[in-house]
């Protein structure tokens, strides 16, 4: 338990040293609401797009590599002080104020995530058989409906199970579907506010999709719960559970299942949720469980014993082979039309 202290300390995983003394430069705000996400993260490309080598690796606002599973905060906070959020910083709004990694852009194809097997663990192209992964366009969508990505600092134990859907979860940072109106690129850190979670049972392991916005949105101001998003966005939720439901059909497999019947959870709900998920990251950090084949190499989490230097973190990157091959660089056009 000492160990995990000064973890705890830095409020859900917050960093340290430069990147920290960046976020410092924002200075306080005066009142919760829309802010411009200072822009700490960039990304660097390795390999081609479409193809098995292609990797998107983090880097902070000192240009040293990172995790963007481990060292990207889960918070959002508005101040900070010695890497310890304020208490003034932690009022209801910034509570409910995330930073979400894009792994999928709005209306592509390309099946993108972050690679949790691998050092650093980069944003890939997940492969299946040997062949790259596409998500089919199943009239009338057109790939992924939403903005697509994780909540960085959060796993799904697949050795601890829900009690509400009775189910372990997918060894997989919590997914999130960003309903705003701007498409965000690969691998941008937004900051967003929960609205809401949805449970899909994908064969036989918990995988939640939590529903969200970007804080930035014009309509972020008025749509603050899932029933929020039912008022001002009719459709978007049923075209979402009908999404989950049906994208695996056209690989001949059955149409997905979910937990509450597909009711979508409330906000509240999300938020209990996420804090599990986070804890379960905690824990995987500091080695207090099974952590089987995720990668947990980061380099600004204090005391974890996964810690690695910047120079080590840059070796690690400069080991990852790269080709100029692509396999391919054609977004599916295929479109299927499913018999209701």
């Amino acid at each position: 338990m000492r160990a995990l202290l000064p973890l705890l300390r830095t409020g859900w995983g917050w960093p340290t040293g430069a990147l920290a003394a960046a976020l410092r430069l924002q200075g306080p705000c005066s009142r919760p609401g829309p802010r411009r996400a200072m822009a700490v993260y960039r990304t660097e490309e390795h390999g081609q797009p479409h193809s098995r080598d292609y990797r998107l690796f983090f880097k902070n606002v000192a240009g040293h590599y990172i995790s963007p599973f481990h060292d990207i905060p889960l918070n959002v906070d508005s101040t900070e002080e010695n890497g310890i959020p304020t208490k003034k910083a932690r009022n209801a709004e910034y509570e409910n104020l995330f930073n979400m990694v894009v792994e999928v852009p709005r209306w592509t194809n390309a099946k993108m995530e972050i690679a949790t097997k691998e050092p650093l663990n980069p944003i890939k192209q997940d492969v299946k058989d040997g062949k790259l992964r596409y998500v089919a366009n199943i009239f009338p969508h057109k790939g992924y409906i939403w903005n697509y990505g994780a909540l960085p600092q959060t796993w799904e134990d697949p050795h601890q199970k829900d009690k509400g859907t009775d189910c372990c979860g997918d060894n997989d940072p919590i997914d999130v579907c960003e309903i705003g109106s701007k498409i965000f690129s690969r691998g941008e850190v937004i900051h967003v506010k929960i609205l809401g979670i949805l449970a899909l049972i994908d064969e036989g392991e918990t995988d939640w999709k939590l529903i969200a916005i970007n804080v930035n949105d014009p309509e972020a101001s008025k749509i603050h719960d899932i029933d929020d998003v039912k008022k001002y966005k009719p459709g978007y939720l049923e075209a979402t559970l009908d999404w989950f439901r049906h994208y695996k059909v056209p690989e001949g497999k059955p149409e997905n299942k979910f937990a509450f019947n597909g009711e979508f959870k409330n906000k509240a709900f999300a938020l209990e949720v996420i804090k599990s998920t986070h804890e379960c990251w905690k824990a995987l950090l500091m080695k207090k469980c099974d952590r089987g084949t995720i990668n947990c190499t980061n380099v600004q989490i204090r005391d974890s014993p996964f810690r690695c230097t910047e120079e080590e973190a840059r070796s690690l990157v400069e080991l990852v082979p790269t080709s100029l091959h692509k396999e391919s660089n054609e977004e599916e056009q295929v479109w299927h039309f499913l018999d209701k």
